[in-house]
């Protein structure tokens, strides 16, 4: 058993710091092993409702589940993460996801109770936090996991994650900022980024990494590499296939700042626990950027529903990502510890498959009987209908059809309905006149569940704002528009402690245009600062929640200027 008591000091915490005992341990382990399992389920699940017509398409994250378990123990209450489409083993792992609200996005469910991540408007495997209450006002981003919103085009989540975390670093070095106490606690908090190995060829990853390392912020980077970028190998996508190897360049030394990089097989559990813990502790406390580099991942089904990795991969590669499914992996490794027997393990795999299933019932449950109601209710309007009309034949056989589908969707009850009035346009009768009302009432219901949430309806939503309009005194002094501008900005950000400027020439020079003249002088190099030519991030920058604005653009300049979350707008 020592060798055991060895290996806790690599999991969440030493030994001494945690007191574990060997029960402890156990139980650490193996409700680990139970998340990954579930996860696993739920991928393998998934990807048969896609293939039986119950979902459109699915995008899965078999295969990456031990790593991004070890990642969810070093993530804590405030920290944040920017993300794609792999990361569904870390979400369950944190409890920022449920099994239930898996399958509700893989449905597209519109309820945003039972699909709170997009409410159905983004593809699966798209997660976000909700940050702000009913009434428009901030929640606590320090007592919540924090995830900002996935989004599904490569890299583009790399200016954001350099945003988060740029933030913190404002927030420990700008005493200002203290009392706001809802969104930081002196800028302890780690911006997690996660990445696909093939995406890392875009120049958006390589933007953000160089300036991260520039402005020594405390970005966790994970890049999942299994090898393959859809069905393109990684001897096609990154420079001497290692994006580690390629980013030495950027690595922390004696002499020079840089970013800490850890190199961890995607199978080997202690290890991704020791790298995590340690890697995340040191860009947590000091402001150092990390790059996790997890290799040896495996992708079990493939890139998607979309096809069959067996089209591309060899039988060699097959057979390795058979033997190093993690998960195998993993349960060889408890076993050959004595941690747990092979039945125990066998047992709880059996618990995680009957769990996702009972998930996946739910949730198909819940997405189908509003649906359910609306056929049974479009069912008797038109019996009604057929019973006062001479199309009666016609009108019996759409509500036939109607009635037969297993799995209706509300488009078919509205088509239904469309069809019946058509055919029955010259005719008239209280049926028809009930129909055409539940009809509208219908439509006016689906544009509330699909076409909302495109912008805030809070009572602080800005569109609800009331404009003020310029007032000039009769005597007022004729000036350069410049100058307006920099008093403006002057006034701002004297009154406004989160309200920061930076960009290409913003500082030093006050702009080219001279609409910052004086600015940094007066409020610092952290207000009011220079940055290199790398405009995604600086766009990126903007981003912790604030309320943005966008300054002029000059010829040569390009400045952005934003407030931080918790601004007021």
């Amino acid at each position: 058993m020592s060798q055991i008591v060895d290996i806790t000091s690599k999991l969440n915490g030493s030994v001494e710091e945690k007191k574990l005992s060997i029960n402890d341990f156990k139980n650490i382990v193996l409700t680990d092993y139970r998340i990954a399992q579930e996860s696993r389920q739920a991928s393998l699940t998934g990807r048969k409702e896609v293939l039986t017509g119950k979902a459109k398409f699915g995008i899965f994250g078999d295969g990456k589940e031990l790593a991004q378990i070890a990642m969810a123990k070093a993530f804590k209450k405030g920290d944040w993460r920017s993300g794609y489409y792999r990361d569904q083993t870390f979400m369950l792992a944190t409890g920022q996801l449920t099994l239930e609200q898996f399958f509700a996005q893989l449905y597209a469910n519109p309820d945003v109770a039972l699909e709170p991540h997009s409410a159905g408007r983004q593809m699966n495997a798209h997660f976000a936090t909700r940050l702000i209450n009913e009434d428009g006002s901030w929640k606590n981003q320090k007592e919540q996991y924090n995830t900002s919103a996935d989004m599904s085009p490569t890299a583009g989540q790399m200016p954001r994650l350099l945003g988060l975390a740029y933030a913190s670093k404002v927030y420990r070095n700008d005493k200002n900022l203290a009392g706001k106490t809802e969104f930081s606690v002196n800028g302890n908090e780690v911006a997690f980024g996660t990445i696909g190995d093939a995406s890392t060829s875009e120049g958006l990853f390589w933007e953000t990494m160089n300036a991260a390392t520039v402005l020594q912020v405390p970005l966790a980077m994970s890049v999942w590499d299994d090898g393959y970028g859809i069905s393109v190998e990684k001897k096609y996508q990154t420079a001497k296939q290692s994006i580690s190897t390629a980013l030495r360049g950027f690595e922390r030394d004696d002499d020079n700042d840089g970013l800490l990089i850890y190199n961890v097989r995607g199978w080997d559990y202690a290890a991704l626990c020791e790298a995590y813990e340690k890697g995340v502790a040191i860009c947590r406390e000091q402001h150092i950027p990390v790059l996790f580099h997890i290799e040896e991942l495996t992708q079990p089904q493939g890139h998607s529903t979309s096809g069959s990795h067996e089209r591309y991969k060899s039988k060699d590669r097959l057979a390795f990502e058979q033997e190093y499914d993690c998960i195998a992996q993993f349960k060889k490794w408890i076993t050959e510890n004595a941690i747990a027997t092979i039945e125990e393990l066998d047992a709880i795999e059996a618990e995680a498959k009957e769990t996702v299933k009972q998930a996946r019932r739910k949730a198909w449950d819940d997405f189908l009987a509003p649906v359910k109601k609306q056929v049974a209710e479009a069912a008797a309007l038109l019996s009604d209908i057929a019973n006062t009309s001479e199309h009666k034949a016609v009108i019996d056989s759409i509500k036939t059809n109607l009635v037969a589908l297993p799995d209706p969707a509300r488009h078919n009850v509205i088509q239904a309905l469309k069809k019946a009035l058509q055919t029955v346009r010259a005719e008239s009768n209280p049926a028809i006149d009930k129909a055409k009302a539940y009809l509208k009432n219908r439509t006016q219901e689906g544009a509330a569940l699909y076409n909302t949430f495109v912008h805030s309806d809070s009572p602080l939503s800005p569109l609800k704002l009331k404009a003020i309009k310029p007032e000039y005194e009769a005597d007022a002094k004729l000036v350069d528009g410049r100058e307006v501008l920099r008093d403006n900005y002057d006034k701002i950000l004297g009154t406004i402690p989160e309200f920061l400027i930076f960009g290409e020439d913003a500082g030093k020079i006050g702009g080219v245009n001279q609409t910052l003249e004086g600015m940094q002088a007066k409020y610092g190099e952290q207000r009011v600062g220079d940055t290199g030519i790398r405009e995604a991030t600086i766009v990126g920058h903007k981003n912790r929640h604030g309320t943005a604005w966008f300054a002029p653009r000059g010829r040569d300049s390009v400045f952005r200027l934003f407030t931080l979350r918790g601004a007021n707008p």
